[in-house]
């Protein structure tokens, strides 16, 4: 066996449910965050009236709504597959990957809300 390579990646990771962990905390204090300024985003249509409002600011609202709607679905589906996962150190990298895009629905949301354009 060669000193220089790496051990094998088949045996079971101690650390395998720290991504999972900190993504599900981290998605149970900002999903509902993001449901509440998605909720509050449609008060930018107070101002000019649900009809009158830019074509810029009605699809703001449209693509925050469907990110809450889809994205949650998605982010929920990656959350519990990061945590489905087998435990071995060959799925380490995955398990992270899906844990990180899990939050990606609510943090996009959070940022749509804080740059709406004007209406």
């Amino acid at each position: 066996m060669n000193r220089n390579s790496s051990p094998p990646r088949t045996g079971r990771d101690p650390r395998a449910y720290v991504a999972p962990a900190i993504a599900t905390v981290l998605g149970v204090m900002l999903a509902p965050l993001a449901l509440l300024f998605g909720a509050l985003s449609v008060m930018a249509t107070d101002s000019c009236g649900p009809d009158d409002c830019s074509p810029a600011l009605t699809t703001a609202l449209d693509v925050i709504h469907g990110t809450l709607f889809l994205g949650g679905l998605l982010g929920a589906a990656a959350c519990a597959a990061a945590w489905l996962l087998p435990r071995t150190r060959r799925w380490a990298v995955p398990r992270v990957w899906l844990a990180g895009l899990s939050l990606l629905p609510w943090l996009t949301v959070i940022a749509l809300v804080f740059h709406l354009p004007e209406g």
